[in-house]
């Protein structure tokens, strides 16, 4: 098993890296949560373009460094769009991040969701509920048929995730992170915990989005795994950071922003986590 001192080593290696090169991680986003997502990948060193069309998702899936699919908002042309730029990516070998959000709601989503399976996301980012409802939607381990998805929201804990997130991983042979009080991220193999963040973060949209933005951000430096772990410990660290300075939302999102530029790679390395083995 992978050491804790070998995973800072490579977490400050993947947030100097960003820092340095600036990478392009392109996203075709959720409409409600797309400022911050945008913002937050600039904060942490990478450069944003958010798209809609399925001519400019095949072009960001070539020319960008890794790319993020959020489902939160479904339209028309998306039924062209996220199979074209998943299965552009697929056939590139080009890392992406897949957001399942609202995952049971409405059936362009499920059928979408169905149709990225085969196409294997680098990392797979969600709450508890999403994730064990993707499991459930490919057929995997630990997943259930019906979606306890209420709107965006979870009403799954982040642990009774855990066999539908490595069963996820194990599937796509990367990375899946399960976002909640304490975050969960698994290759299949090694399951980490990561500690932080803000109750504040509950009171703002985009928190999870953006997330995944900043994890496609990485992933354009890290392998999948590294990529979500970074992603986790930079939020948690900058989160626990902000909260201390603020009295309310507004200015909590506001102070995260500064909070995600301001960290080094060592800060982020040396947020609290906690490494287990996947017991088979």
């Amino acid at each position: 098993m992978i050491s804790k001192t070998e995973i800072q080593k490579q977490i400050v290696q993947a947030v100097e890296t960003v820092k340095r090169t600036n990478p392009m991680a392109g996203s075709i986003t959720n409409t409600v949560t797309i400022n911050l997502v945008a913002n937050a990948q600039l904060a942490v060193g990478g450069a944003a373009a958010m798209v809609y069309l399925p001519d400019e998702g095949e072009f960001l899936a070539k020319a960008g460094g890794a790319t993020y699919i959020n489902v939160g908002t479904i339209f028309p042309i998306y039924e062209e769009t996220l199979p074209h730029t998943a299965k552009t990516l697929h056939d590139l070998g080009k890392p992406w991040v897949l957001d399942p959000v609202a995952i049971g709601i409405g059936e362009l989503r499920t059928k979408l969701l169905k149709q990225f399976k085969e196409y294997k996301p680098s990392v797979i980012r969600g709450n508890a509920s999403e994730i064990i409802a993707l499991a459930g939607l490919w057929e995997l381990d630990g997943g259930t048929d019906k979606s306890n998805v209420r709107g965006v929201d979870s009403t799954d804990s982040v642990l009774s995730s855990k066999n539908a997130a490595v069963a996820l991983a194990k599937w796509t042979g990367g990375a899946v992170a399960v976002s909640g009080e304490t975050d969960l991220i698994t290759d299949g193999s090694i399951m980490v915990l990561s500690y932080g963040g803000s109750h504040f973060m509950e009171k703002i949209t985009g928190a999870g989005c953006s997330l995944g933005g900043v994890a496609a951000v990485y992933l354009t430096a890290a392998t999948p795994f590294i990529a979500a772990l970074t992603a986790s410990a930079v939020y948690n660290l900058a989160g626990s950071r902000a909260e201390s300075k603020v009295d309310g939302p507004g200015s909590f999102q506001v102070r995260f922003l500064d909070e995600l530029y301001k960290a080094s790679p060592n800060e982020i390395a040396e947020n609290p986590f906690k490494i287990e083995e996947v017991q088979l």
